[in-house]
């Protein structure tokens, strides 16, 4: 077995969203970081939209599920006891690659869910404590948005003006306008403006420009970090006291070993909890820091209901505008006792830009224009004519949804694919039905003359989360306030599997604020492990 040599100060498997942003903050530090990613490069002019099989290759080679992508950087996961499929991509920069670039916060009140409505429990951090790692990750990215969302805390200046809400966002905020609901133009981590030396992404790649290879990753090489690529983590090393003493991982066909003072995870909700079970050893046979048996359980999701809504105005195919939600609606965010389901649910608006091939196959609406005689006229009636709202629902943990290891399938290099078992809850579902009817709402306002809907969309597990729970209590959860794990001191995790809650927004702006607070912490009072 071949071995690197020296001992880094830290290793991070991962170089996701998480990943790239601790270890620029250590680098910056001038801590020694080491970074394991069993993903490659992605170049940044990979498909360009102007190439005729552009639309293609988001259903090939560049498709979200790594299931059904294939790559040699992807590992298999068994998802035949789940409705939603995970997806994400293995690559520097992660599953940012693939991104949409929503960008909103959570709420002071999804850190308090047990006091505010005596369900699951409270994270051991508050949004205050956050706030100035949100505002930090802003500038890094590059976050484009509009002052003033009443939704919010008070926001500093938005790093770049807001984008174009195009015109199929004035068109529903309008019929929002009718209707006496909140919208606002939706934060973006798609800069309107050049930026910290970035062009502004225009739309002419279908991979993101606002992914961490671009914004963390240069300035994190810069200060002196060391990026290892295609390097598949088998397992995590510990010692005869049950510390952690770095990592054994899969490179050029060899297996290799890097020791590290400190060992961070940042392989999202299902990669995380896959490594930590199958790092087994006589001290913990059950998986690494497993004493509360809570890795890999209370998996969450953002269950994603959608509603398609078809105009016959011309709503435009424009490039430059956000690639994800254009807009979004909170009216229904904070739980509503006349309702009967607990926490709430985003709406968001989302513009089809100028992809044929999505109109055609209803995009994340999963509508589809049907094959036969009338296929064309649908079409054309569709195509630049069409709106869809997707409903972002909160998912409350639960301990029978998991990740587990297969007991049978493997990656390439004979390491156990992760299982997922997932069920809807009763309450998520009366949530997305109620989403669905207020979406549906907002199409009839403004006048759309065909709705489509869905009340569950297989094609929404980008959010992958809760699966190492973080809280004060060893007994209840797997990491404390600062990532920590309770069961080894100089184990830290980064990603969405520390998420207690899961909000029902996307996950990307609270991970990256987390890790950022993580790394200050190591910088800091929690410095002496690396000492």
């Amino acid at each position: 077995m071949a071995k690197n040599e020296g001992i880094a100060d830290v290793v991070v498997v991962g170089a996701g969203a998480s990943g790239a942003a601790f270890t620029w903050s250590l680098a910056q530090a001038g801590i020694n970081v080491v970074c394991l990613e069993q993903g490659g490069w992605v170049a940044e002019d990979a498909f360009p939209t102007s190439d005729a099989d552009a639309q293609i290759h988001l259903q090939t080679d560049f498709h979200p599920d790594p299931g059904f992508r294939g790559l040699p950087a992807d590992y298999p996961v068994n998802e035949t006891e789940t409705p939603i499929a995970p997806l994400m991509y293995n690559a520097v920069g992660g599953s940012l690659i693939h991104w949409g670039a929503h960008f909103p916060r959570f709420h002071p009140s999804d850190f308090r869910v047990k006091t505010l409505e005596g369900v699951a429990e409270d994270w051991p951090v508050t949004y205050e404590e956050l706030e100035p790692y949100y505002d930090e990750n802003d500038r890094m990215m590059g976050v484009s948005g509009l002052m003033g969302d009443p939704a919010y805390p008070e926001k500093p200046e938005r790093p770049c003006p807001p984008l174009s809400i195009r015109k199929s966002g004035e068109l529903l905020a309008k019929a929002l306008d009718k209707l006496g609901w909140h919208w606002w133009a939706s934060d973006t981590a798609v800069s309107s403006v050049s930026y910290d030396g970035r062009d502004p992404d225009m739309g002419g790649f279908l991979r993101s420009f606002a992914s961490a290879d671009l914004n963390y990753w240069p300035a994190a090489l810069k200060g002196g970090a060391r990026l290892e690529i295609h390097a598949r983590v088998r397992e995590i090393l510990v010692d005869e006291s049950g510390n952690a003493t770095g990592v054994l991982y899969y490179q050029d066909g060899e297996l290799k070993e890097q020791k590290a003072k400190v060992v961070v995870l940042a392989c999202n909700g299902i990669g995380t909890a896959r490594l930590l079970l199958n790092s087994t050893s006589a001290i913990f046979p059950n998986g690494l820091a497993n004493s509360s048996g809570l890795v890999g359980k209370c998996l969450m999701h953002h269950p994603v209901g959608s509603v398609l809504g078809v105009f016959d105005e011309w709503l435009g195919t424009e490039d430059g505008g956000p690639r994800g939600s254009t807009m979004l609606s909170q009216e229904f965010y904070e739980t509503n006792p006349d309702h009967d389901f607990i926490r709430g649910y985003e709406l968001q608006i989302l513009s089809y830009g100028n992809a044929p091939l999505a109109a055609a196959l209803g995009g994340l609406m999963g509508q589809k224009v049907a094959w036969g005689e009338d296929h064309h006229d649908e079409f054309k009636q569709r195509f630049g004519h069409s709106v869809g709202i997707a409903i972002m629902s909160e998912d409350l943990p639960e301990e029978h949804n998991m990740v587990t290891l297969d007991s049978e399938m493997t990656d390439s290099d004979g390491i156990p694919a992760p299982k997922i078992n997932y069920t809807v809850s009763e309450n998520t579902a009366k949530m997305l039905e109620h989403g669905v009817a207020r979406a549906t709402e907002i199409m009839e306002a403004a006048g759309a003359t065909k709705v489509f809907s869905s009340t569950l969309r297989r094609n929404a597990g980008w959010h992958l989360l809760g699966t190492a729970r973080m809280g004060e209590d060893p007994e209840t959860s797997v990491v404390d306030r600062w990532g920590r794990t309770h069961d080894v001191s100089n184990l830290f995790i980064i990603d969405g599997s520390i998420f207690t809650t899961s909000a029902c927004v996307n996950p990307t702006p609270t991970i990256q604020a987390l890790a950022l607070r993580t790394a200050d912490y190591l910088k800091g009072e929690g410095g002496q492990v690396i000492q």
